[in-house]
């Protein structure tokens, strides 16, 4: 089994489900006592979204680029990122590292062409939908990328920092959420990226008819199967 090299924290609420995912899949496919073979570096949110809200992407990379480094000199066999938006620093973080970055975009995009889907709406932080760095790699994958009004990127974006990323899931801010889901159905989207990894925890598939597709499931579940591929091969 090859050894998952996560980099969490981006909040840690959402690093939870990853961990859970990770070793809920390994259990099903493997039976027994199998579990997942990870080592965890959690940062300091505070100090990330400091960063971010500064646009001083430089310095979180290099906080990011140093997890990744003790991971692999740890023994990872590949580097997770769970959180969306600071893949607007993957290159970098690669650059420094030998071993593979398992990129979130990357995987969604592979999940929805499988899924034929040719138009999605982009929900996240306002980096993750008002920036390039994530919405090239779908388009660049012949997929059409809409993305909410900035009305509704505030409402999503302050919702993420100053509610999910707190653990505070409010029946408001689902409604909220899913009147936006409404609303860009009525524009003729195949269906929705949850492009942040708080948003899973507020809204689930069968609160909406719209295809949702969660990016934390998505990568936790990409992961596992990295790590246990050669028992499946």
């Amino acid at each position: 089994m090859k050894t998952i090299g996560l980099i969490g924290g981006m909040s840690w609420e959402s690093t939870i489900t990853y961990y859970q995912v990770i070793n809920t899949v390994i259990k099903e496919r493997l039976g027994g006592l199998h579990s997942s073979k990870c080592i965890l570096y959690s940062v300091d949110f505070q100090e990330i979204e400091e960063c971010q809200s500064s646009g001083n992407w430089e310095k979180s990379a290099k906080i990011l680029s140093d997890a990744a480094i003790k991971l692999q000199n740890a023994g990872a066999d590949f580097i997770v990122i769970c959180t969306n938006t600071m893949h607007k620093v993957a290159d970098k973080i690669q650059e420094k590292i030998h071993i593979p970055l398992l990129n979130i975009a990357n995987v969604t995009a592979e999940v929805l062409k499988e899924k034929e889907i040719k138009k999605v709406a982009l929900l996240g932080t306002k980096y993750t939908m008002e920036q390039d760095f994530y919405k090239d790699i779908i388009i660049n994958n012949g997929i059409e990328v809409l993305v909410p009004t900035e009305e509704e990127r505030v409402i999503i974006n302050n919702t993420i920092f100053n509610e999910l990323c707190v653990g505070i899931v409010s029946e408001s801010s689902k409604k909220a959420f899913l009147a936006i889901i409404d609303t860009l159905g009525e524009q003729g989207v195949d269906g929705i990226i949850l492009g942040c990894t708080e948003i899973g925890l507020l809204i689930k598939q069968n609160d909406t008819s719209i295809p949702l597709f969660d990016t934390t499931l998505i990568h936790a579940i990409e992961a596992a199967l990295k790590s246990i591929s050669d028992y499946l091969n």
